[in-house]
């Protein structure tokens, strides 16, 4: 049985040669790492932030969770050692109008990281939500928006009994300018910052090299190796690297033999153990997770059938259409 020398990739996107390449992109230790999330997220909170705010009407964001029920949006605007809300964290964002930038609060018994300052000191005021009603009524924003959504589940974080407990603890007055925060917080989560545009490509690279790497005769011997096997090989090596997925890899075949293969079958119904043989098309869904940016690629892979040299034409003309 021939080896996957004859492992040809084709990718649908534009990407460098990586072949050339010896080993992987430099990947920061923890402690690098640490320190340039939190620069990131400083800068985002000062380029990004003040832009979405006016841009979607909000005056004053705040985003409530507490310990093991993390609002999705939390986790992007805490420090890097913060793995997780402690107890009850409230972080108050406020416009202070054009050129001014954004004001970040906790209301917190200590600083949450290097961007949200300790605005609650607890022998003063033993209860939280009043010192929030404080701050509120301090800035007297006409819009205060919370984390509730009807159709962006990662934009519906405030739990029913924060919520009520808020809206009880500023009163009538302040309630009444509660509006949803959803189109804020997608905004947010979707928008890079110029920095993290910057680090990106690194990111995806790093991505590619991997996949590079599970598609080639170190990992696939056709005959033999499943797609399984090289599933388990892409989640190995994420955590080998010190990486991690923010979704399972999958790994497919398209197969031009409907009496052995059907290629129409569900996603759900696919067998685990597709043995992978000459003459598949193989097709990955992969991501990793790196610098709190994560990577979404879709690649092809085409195994050549023993005497072929290139892919088939038919191939590439679909690629080309």
């Amino acid at each position: 049985m021939k080896k996957l020398g004859f492992l040809f990739l084709i990718l649908l996107f534009l990407i460098p040669d990586l072949s050339a390449q010896n080993g992987y992109p430099e990947i920061l230790s923890m402690k690098e790492r640490a320190e340039v999330i939190d620069d990131l997220l400083e800068d985002k909170i000062q380029t990004v932030l003040p832009d979405l705010m006016r841009r979607t009407g909000i005056d004053m964001w705040v985003v409530v969770s507490r310990e093991y029920n993390e609002d999705p949006v939390i986790k992007t605007l805490l420090p890097a050692t913060w793995l997780a809300a402690r107890r009850r964290t409230i972080l108050v964002m406020y416009d202070q109008g054009e050129g001014k930038g954004v004001e970040t609060l906790a209301v917190a018994r200590y600083d949450v990281g290097k961007t949200f300052k300790k605005a609650w000191d607890k022998e003063k005021e033993p209860d939280q939500w009043n010192r929030l009603k404080q701050i509120i009524e301090e800035r007297n924003p006409k819009t205060i928006g919370v984390n509730q959504s009807d159709d962006w589940g990662l934009a519906d974080g405030i739990v029913a009994t924060d919520l009520q407990e808020m809206k009880s603890a500023i009163g009538k007055k302040y309630s009444d300018r509660i509006v949803s925060a959803e189109k804020l917080a997608v905004g947010w989560l979707e928008t890079r910052s110029a920095k993290e545009m910057t680090i990106y490509p690194q990111i995806v690279r790093i991505a590619h090299k991997i996949i590079a790497q599970g598609f080639s005769d170190e990992v696939i011997q056709p005959g033999v190796t499943t797609t399984e096997d090289v599933v388990w090989w892409f989640r190995e090596k994420i955590r080998e690297l010190k990486l991690i997925t923010w979704f399972h890899p999958s790994v497919s075949i398209q197969r031009a033999d409907p009496e052995s293969f059907d290629h129409l079958r569900s996603f759900s119904s696919r067998p685990d153990n597709n043995v992978i043989m000459p003459g598949d098309l193989l097709h990955v869904d992969f991501g990793i997770n790196y610098l709190r940016l994560n990577t979404d690629t879709q690649q092809h892979a085409y195994i050549l059938r023993p005497g072929e040299t290139e892919v088939p034409k038919y191939l590439n003309k679909a690629f080309d259409n």
